[in-house]
């Protein structure tokens, strides 16, 4: 028995020693993909007979740095755009000329463009690689926001490279802050909810622009709410009272968040822990 038993423990031991660190890892990823998920919300895209479109908009981003390059939406190889120590570093030579050899072959021009500072887009997909220290972002131009007409979608991806060993201890915030120096979320984003009611107010001439008028003294004599604010230590009921139900929740076992449209709060056992 004592032999036997001798034989299996190191089986058992290599065993755990090569499966449990890509299994701890692999959590790891998921833990922080969840929360980048959480502050990228992921367009939906569709097409019918006219083309593409977007069906459900997601998270609207700016670019901040130039040099991503984009391609068609409909076309399959997408050539990667990386960013590291700060700097945009476009596809390699032979990357955009196997890229044309492909496109050649089906009967297709090559067709690039390369995204300027201040245009518009949407997060498409969000892929985080613990092994090889980098989060790749997909993104497909909004073309409503950037006034191109004929609409394109060019879409790209951006590879954001990460110091070897340093991802698996990172936030999450400060993974998003590596990624608002291309890609920040824009201030439109907010406004796009709001923009609907101020078109719609338009319709009735005068009217509106009246009933402001009448309400001003009344606001004007409304004493200022005091701000909400959010203390560490704080319960969820707390938080909610005082701010709200959130726009999204991430549990992670005795973590939470509560995701916000300007911040969000971290909880540790149901109490404060943090705030972004």
């Amino acid at each position: 028995m004592s032999r036997k038993f001798d034989n299996v423990m190191p089986g058992i031991v290599l065993l755990a020693a090569t499966v449990f660190p890509f299994s701890l890892a692999g959590a790891q990823a998921v833990s922080l993909q969840e929360q980048l998920a959480a502050q990228y919300k992921l367009v939906k895209m569709g097409s019918d007979t006219s083309g593409y479109s977007v069906v459900d908009a997601g998270t609207l981003l700016a670019i901040q740095k130039g040099g991503v390059l984009g391609v068609p939406y409909g076309d399959q190889n997408v050539p990667a755009t990386r960013y590291e120590g700060g700097t945009i570093h476009g596809p390699s030579g032979l990357a955009l000329m196997g890229r044309k050899s492909i496109m050649g072959k089906f009967g297709k021009e090559q067709t690039t463009h390369l995204f300027v500072v201040g245009d518009k887009v949407y997060p498409m997909k969000i892929d985080v690689n613990l092994a090889k220290d980098s989060v790749t972002l997909g993104i497909v131009a909004c073309d409503t926001c950037n006034k191109t007409d004929p609409p394109t979608y060019n879409k790209a991806q951006v590879v954001f490279q990460f110091p070897k060993g340093s991802l698996a201890n990172a936030s999450a915030g400060q993974v998003e802050d590596t990624i608002g120096q291309v890609l920040s979320i824009s201030s439109d984003d907010a406004q796009q909810g709001q923009g609907g009611q101020q078109q719609g107010g338009d319709q009735g001439g005068q009217q509106p622009q009246q009933a402001a008028d009448q309400a001003q003294p009344q606001q004007a004599e409304q004493p200022q709410a005091e701000p909400q604010s959010i203390e560490k230590g704080m319960t969820t009921d707390q938080v909610e009272a005082a701010m709200g139900k959130p726009e999204k929740k991430v549990t992670l076992g005795t973590k939470q968040i509560y995701v916000y449209k300007d911040l969000k709060v971290t909880f540790l056992n149901g109490k404060v822990s943090d705030v972004q």
